[in-house]
């Protein structure tokens, strides 16, 4: 590609052109929810948006020929392929509207398009359906209600635990681990936190400690993920790890897929070193999740495994999923979108070089 086009395609439009043309959004993976609450916030920005059930590939990129913006979720996968052919297009921005990055080539990007995404949308949804998971697979929630709807109301083989005065470790505390530490304060349990960038004043305040990550293995009766996943953490829970954990323990998954080797996840509930498994992401979702497959076999393996174990609770990332949630989502991502065309800014811009040495967004307002 020219400089010339890299010029041209890179460049906000000024605000009066921005009023004579409307910016045009071409949005893949659409779920009738997600056309709900994007017109409704739409109603505010004005922006021409054209909906499209199918997922962003290399065979579906051309659509977005016509477009200002593209506008993704977690299962469109931004490979070199496809954001070469996104590149031929008349397309601009990418717009995420997700926090997660990983599904993005940001190497292959860098330079060419910018890529926005959504920083925070509700970290109490989130938070929150850790929490219920952990309190559906202790009382058997789930395995009760099944019962009960047949008619069998015996409680042979639901007894839980109290969750008082056991310790919970609680994996990256970000926004959402920071709430769940307090919901499970609450609860009276002993709090143990990991990150590789500790708030020690979060933890002061609160009462609550830091830990290196082999003791919160060693003594935690629930374990709760709340990390990014980067290349330092891929398979934080291995086979290794497994082994270093308390017998019966819980753990809790509403962080990335991939921070969980899924294979000794099933090892460790097949010898019973785990107890419980709450899983809201796997690593290999992104054929499954979100779609309807009730009426088919599902041809994953080791997915299959996992859905016959009766200490296992599978969602279908839907931790996020609350009204006020998607209305954060649909709001920050059209306001990165009119931010962009009207003034050339990108608060929510994200790279492959954030977080490495020093950061040009820091100092511009933009990546590159």
């Amino acid at each position: 590609m020219s400089a010339l086009r890299n010029a041209r395609n890179l460049a906000p439009q000024s605000p009066g052109a921005n009023n004579m043309n409307i910016p045009k959004i071409a949005f893949f993976d659409a779920k009738p929810y997600d056309i709900e609450f994007f017109n409704s916030v739409n109603q505010d920005f004005g922006f021409d948006i054209k909906y499209f059930t199918s997922r962003l590939t290399k065979d579906t990129v051309a659509m977005a020929n016509g477009s200002d913006a593209v506008c993704v979720f977690v299962n469109d996968m931004l490979s070199s392929d496809v954001i070469d052919g996104l590149l031929g297009t008349s397309a601009r921005l990418i717009a995420l509207r997700c926090a997660g990055y990983n599904n993005v080539d940001l190497r292959a990007i860098f330079g060419k398009m910018h890529v926005v995404r959504v920083p925070a949308y509700s970290p109490y949804a989130v938070a929150e359906h850790a929490v219920a998971m952990m309190l559906s697979l202790n009382r058997r929630i789930h395995k009760a209600y099944a019962r009960t709807r047949d008619s069998n109301f015996s409680l042979n083989g639901l007894i839980g635990f109290d969750m008082r005065g056991k310790t919970a470790g609680i994996i990256g505390t970000g926004k959402i681990g920071k709430i769940v530490a307090e919901i499970l304060k609450g609860f009276g349990m002993n709090i143990l936190l990991y990150d590789k960038f500790p708030d020690n004043s979060f933890a002061k305040l609160n009462n609550i400690k830091y830990s290196d990550i082999e003791t919160i293995f060693n003594l935690s009766d629930v374990i709760s993920l709340h990390c990014p996943l980067t290349p330092e953490n891929h398979h934080l829970i291995n086979t290794a790890a497994i082994a270093k954990m308390k017998k019966g323990v819980m753990i809790i998954n509403t962080g990335r897929g991939k921070l969980i080797d899924t294979l000794a996840l099933i090892d460790g509930l097949k010898t019973a070193t785990i107890g419980y498994a709450g899983l809201d992401v796997y690593e290999e979702e992104t054929e499954y999740f979100f779609e309807d497959f009730s009426n088919s076999v599902i041809g994953d393996d080791v997915l299959a495994r996992l859905l016959t174990f009766p200490n296992v609770l599978i969602t279908s990332h839907q931790a996020y999923f609350t009204r006020e949630a998607l209305t954060n989502i649909a709001a920050t991502t059209l306001s990165n979108i009119k931010a962009f065309f009207e003034n050339g800014e990108l608060a929510n811009e994200i790279c492959y070089k954030c977080g490495a040495g020093t950061c040009m967004k820091k100092e511009t307002g933009k990546c590159f």
